[in-house]
């Protein structure tokens, strides 16, 4: 079967074949086939190398923004007016006529400053929830690691902080700290920071370290008498699909009265997706150079090719074989010799970042190291999310820059002028 297949191939693909492949006895033909060999592996493992890599900054940022989304919201809605939104639960209501929401809590938000003791001062970002109503768009709760993140009652003036901001402030359960905000009270002796002192009942930890060490929660009550509000500032809902979140903003501006500002967590942290955006696609560009150098090893494979080849092209070309018929064999050629490095290259990094859990904790042990500690990282596994576009993207890239490889030789072959090439023959 494999014979009749040949027997029906036009000629430019059974010589461009016979090319690849290495000659029975001919040394010479052997090293050009050894070269071709190398430049396919050199495309193999950039391609392989590529996909690893995206694959695991994928991984990465679905870790971080995981971690990200447990604290934050996938929208907020607020008043631009500064005058709250007093009616928050008729809100709620008609944010839920949209499929997507699946959950809504008001919110108070502010800057202030921590203190405990004496000299120890820290920023954080206070949020004024409703403990009851939290865990319907947010996983705070279950990261509270030490305490109780329902102790947090009306009137009662308790705080849960990050881990980190109370390891700054050294605090500990019971311990009282003294937030002050910037809005101040005035008085015949001046302006004077309003202050209040709260009771640390909670530390949480997200694994994130812009939370763990900036931001903590008191009942929603308290935050409104600190900020001397009649009601909270806003709702925060969560969504059955966060990748929908813009989307959503857009949908749900008509249901919303006018002069509610919509924001989607995209935007709460447009600095730094932009800036993963931005790193993931200068990696693309410097990892596709590693495949460009191993493509471009084909134009001096195939112009070794050419060289050895002149007495075989003008023999094709005194048969009758047109000038466009050399340069196709040469194409098929090298193309050949791309299409099937970066199918192998496709191949094995597939298999990689699908397995990369079981391959990282394998070289750990054996050689004995650990790439990321819990310590520092929060997690002590190799992340990883194959995504096929990003798979396709580079099978296409690695093809195409092998087949512009492939121009200048087959256009070189094409024009050999068969006297000449057998002169000396």
């Amino acid at each position: 079967m494999l014979k009749n297949l040949m027997s029906n191939l036009p000629f430019e693909w059974l010589v461009g074949l016979r090319y690849t492949r290495a000659g029975k006895r001919s040394s010479r033909n052997s090293f050009i086939s050894f070269i071709s060999l190398i430049s396919m592996g050199g495309i193999a493992l950039g391609v392989a190398a590529l996909i690893i890599v995206l694959s695991v900054m994928n991984g990465f940022q679905k870790e971080v923004t995981g971690r990200m989304l447990s604290v934050l919201a996938h929208v907020e809605v607020f008043n631009t007016g500064g005058e709250g939104m007093p009616d928050w639960e008729q809100q709620a209501k008609n944010a839920f006529k949209n499929p997507e929401v699946k959950g809504a809590a008001p919110f108070v938000e502010t800057q202030a400053m921590l203190q405990h003791g004496g000299d120890t001062l820290r920023p954080a970002i206070v949020r004024g929830i409703l403990p009851e109503q939290e865990p319907n768009v947010s996983d705070v709760a279950k990261h509270t690691k030490y305490g109780n993140f329902n102790a947090l009652r009306q009137g009662e003036f308790n705080i849960v902080l990050g881990i980190d901001l109370a390891r700054a402030l050294q605090v500990n359960l019971g311990d009282k700290v003294t937030m002050a905000l910037a809005q101040g009270t005035v008085t015949p002796a001046g302006i004077v920071p309003r202050m209040r002192s709260f009771t640390v009942t909670g530390i949480f930890q997200a694994g994130h370290a812009e939370f763990d060490g900036g931001l903590a929660f008191i009942h929603i009550v308290d935050a409104e008498k600190m900020l001397r509000l009649s009601a909270p500032a806003g709702l925060r809902l969560r969504l059955a699909d966060m990748h929908r979140a813009p989307q959503v903003a857009q949908d749900l501006k008509p249901l919303m009265p006018a002069g509610m500002e919509i924001r989607d967590w995209s935007k709460l942290n447009a600095n730094w997706f932009a800036a993963v955006q931005t790193e993931k696609r200068m990696m693309f560009i410097i990892l596709a150079l590693i495949v460009a150098v191993a493509a471009f090893n084909l134009v001096s494979t195939l112009v070794m090719t050419v060289t050895d080849k002149q007495p075989d092209i003008a023999i094709l070309r005194t048969l009758g074989a047109s000038p466009q018929s050399i340069m196709r064999i040469f194409v098929i050629q090298g193309a050949l010799v791309g299409t099937m490095g970066a199918a192998l290259g496709v191949a094995g990094g597939v298999l990689v970042a699908l397995n990369i859990d079981v391959i990282v904790p394998f070289i750990e042990s054996t050689l004995g190291v650990q790439f990321l500690s819990r310590d520092i990282y929060y997690i002590s596994t190799v992340p990883s999310d194959m995504r096929w576009p990003d798979v396709t993207r580079i099978g296409v890239v690695a093809v195409a820059l092998a087949f512009l490889a492939t121009i200048y030789p087959s256009w070189w072959a094409a024009r050999v002028k068969p006297a000449e090439a057998l002169r000396y023959e």
